[in-house]
């Protein structure tokens, strides 16, 4: 058995007797604890069991438990962003250029990993056992991530996500909840046949609203947009932090809704009739970009980019910045 180095061991003790002395704790009671500890495992730390145990289908198709699948490590990944966004803007005293890019790109890789990923779920479903297990599960609908939402608050200004019509009306001074009616999704469930909301926007309201509200309240003055302002003029200039934000913008209000438009149209739009959507709502006027023209920071592109926004330029620019300095890099070795 190989001798311990009774030096280094002294060493990390006196740190541990530190830490532990400013905490106020007993350090020995500590060390007890590590005496009785079982040893961690993969599975433990993972709470593998608990995860594979959390897809419960509503029917007996097989492909349901892709959807179930496809939607949970989205939400997974939509975690993984908000945890980055804090990163910036709840940190008191984060400044500084390359944490601002650090931070940045690995929202633009995990955008990079959803927006590729979606063709896993699309393909991966037969259209036949999607569209009878779907009924199974109405009123919820991808509509209800309330992730969703919360990065959409946490990296601009609300006003910025108001309805497209309307959304000059406001100015940073205006009442968050006056402004929080007029958001560009709360048009974006209502019935076809009607122009009401649907029972999934009900629902969503019920459960989210004053969360949702409670969270534009606290990022008001401090969102991506408003920290990246504060930052020096020269910071504010560096073209490949601007690239990166334009790209996030790009991921997350161009290519995520395209792609699911195009799962939408893969599933839904199926001659000669469309499909209704889950709810019977208007996806076709909701989900293309083109409609909503939602900009994260709209102050970074000019003015023929934010008249053409979702068309076909965002092709070239998503090619050049995106897939090939921000996608992830696999190591296949």
């Amino acid at each position: 058995m190989e001798e311990l180095p009774q030096k280094e061991i002294q060493q990390k003790i006196e740190k541990l007797a530190q830490k532990y002395e400013a905490m106020g704790q007993d350090m020995l009671s500590y060390l007890d604890g590590l005496l009785y500890a079982r040893s961690l495992t993969y599975w433990d730390y993972v709470e593998l069991e608990t995860l594979l145990s959390l897809q419960k289908p509503r029917t007996d198709f097989p492909d349901e438990k892709i959807f179930i699948c496809y939607h949970q490590i989205t939400e997974l990944y939509f975690k993984l962003i908000k945890l980055e966004l804090s990163q910036i803007v709840d940190i008191p005293g984060l400044v500084g250029l390359s944490e601002w890019k650090r931070r940045i790109n690995r929202i633009l890789n995990y955008y990079a990993i959803l927006t590729s990923s979606f063709g896993v779920m699309v393909e991966g479903m037969a259209p036949e056992q999607f569209l009878k297990f779907r009924m199974a599960l109405l009123p919820a609908s991808g509509f209800q991530s309330v992730q969703y939402r919360e990065i959409e608050i946490i990296c601009t200004d609300l006003k910025n996500l108001a309805s497209h019509p309307v959304r000059e009306v406001y100015d940073e001074t205006s009442p968050l909840s006056e402004v929080y009616e007029q958001l560009y999704w709360k048009y974006g469930n209502l019935e076809l046949k009607t122009g009401r909301k649907t029972l999934t926007l009900r629902m969503f309201e019920e459960k989210y609203d004053k969360d949702l509200l409670e969270l534009a309240a606290k990022y008001r003055t401090r969102n991506i947009w408003r920290m990246y302002n504060l930052l020096t003029d020269e910071e504010k200039q560096d073209d490949e932090l601007r690239k990166m934000l334009k790209a996030l913008d790009l991921q997350a209000n161009v290519f995520w809704p395209l792609s699911h438009y195009k799962s939408a149209v893969r599933y839904l739009d199926r001659a000669p009739e469309v499909i209704e959507a889950t709810g019977g709502t208007n996806w076709q006027k909701y989900l293309p970009p083109r409609f909503q023209h939602i900009s994260f920071f709209p102050d970074l592109w000019t003015k023929e980019e934010k008249k053409d926004w979702g068309k076909a330029w965002v092709a070239s620019l998503f090619k050049e910045q995106v897939e090939s300095h921000w996608k992830p890099e696999l190591n296949l070795d």
